[in-house]
C-alpha cells in the first residue's frame, strides 16, 4: 500500500514538474515575442511592462489551476466548486465589469492601437467630444492632454467603441494660454 501511494505522488510530482516547465517556457516565449512585437512597432517600455504583467498573472493562475488539479480535485465535485466560485466572481464582479473591460481593451490597444504616446487624436463622442496629445496609456484609461491645458482621462473600452481620428501636426491647434487671473481687471461700478 505504501509503495502504490509513492508511486502515485512521484507521478503527481512528474506532472507538476512538467507543466511548471511548460508553463514557464510558454511565458519566456510569450515575453520575448511582446518584446519583439514592442520593439517593431516602437511602443514604450513601461506599456510593454503593463503587458507582461498580464501574462505573468495568467501563467500564475494556470499554474495554481493545474496544479490543483494534479494535485487532488475530485471530479464529482468539479462542478459545484466552479458553480461556487462562478456565483461568487459573478456577483463581485459584477458592478465591476467595466474595469474588466478596461483591462482588456488595454492588452488589445497594446497590439491594435492605431496611434501612440505622443500624438494628436480627435475622439468623436457626441456627448463629450475631446481632443489632445495622448500622454499616456496606462491599464484601465487613455491621459490626454487638450490644448486648454486640460488632463482627460479616457477609459480604455470607449476608445474602442468610439471613433477616433488622428490629427496632422499642420492642422494641431495651438495650445491657449490661461490668461493671468491675477492681472485681470474688475469691473469698476
Amino acid at each position: 500500500m505504501e509503495m502504490n501511494t509513492i508511486t502515485e505522488n512521484t507521478f503527481q510530482l512528474i506532472q507538476s514538474g512538467v507543466l511548471i516547465i511548460v508553463l514557464l517556457l510558454l511565458r519566456l516565449m510569450l515575453k520575448r515575442t511582446i518584446r519583439n512585437y514592442a520593439r517593431k512597432i516602437e511602443r514604450l517600455e513601461h506599456r510593454t511592462g503593463l503587458v507582461m504583467k498580464h501574462v505573468d498573472f495568467a501563467i500564475t493562475v494556470l499554474i495554481i489551476i493545474g496544479l490543483t488539479i494534479i494535485w487532488g480535485i475530485n471530479f464529482k465535485n468539479l462542478g459545484l466548486v466552479m458553480s461556487s466560485v462562478f456565483a461568487v466572481i459573478g456577483i463581485a464582479f459584477f458592478a465591476q465589469w467595466s474595469i474588466l473591460s478596461n483591462v482588456t481593451s488595454g492588452v488589445i490597444m497594446f497590439f491594435t492601437f492605431p496611434y501612440k504616446i505622443g500624438d494628436f487624436i480627435r475622439i468623436h463622442d457626441k456627448e463629450i467630444p475631446c481632443e489632445g496629445y495622448i500622454e499616456d496609456i496606462k491599464t484601465f484609461h487613455v491621459i490626454l492632454h487638450s490644448v486648454n491645458n486640460e488632463i482627460i482621462t479616457y477609459p480604455n473600452s470607449m476608445m474602442l467603441q468610439k471613433g477616433v481620428s488622428i490629427i496632422r501636426p499642420d492642422k494641431i491647434p495651438e495650445p491657449q494660454p490661461e490668461p493671468d487671473k491675477n492681472k485681470i481687471e474688475l469691473p469698476h461700478d
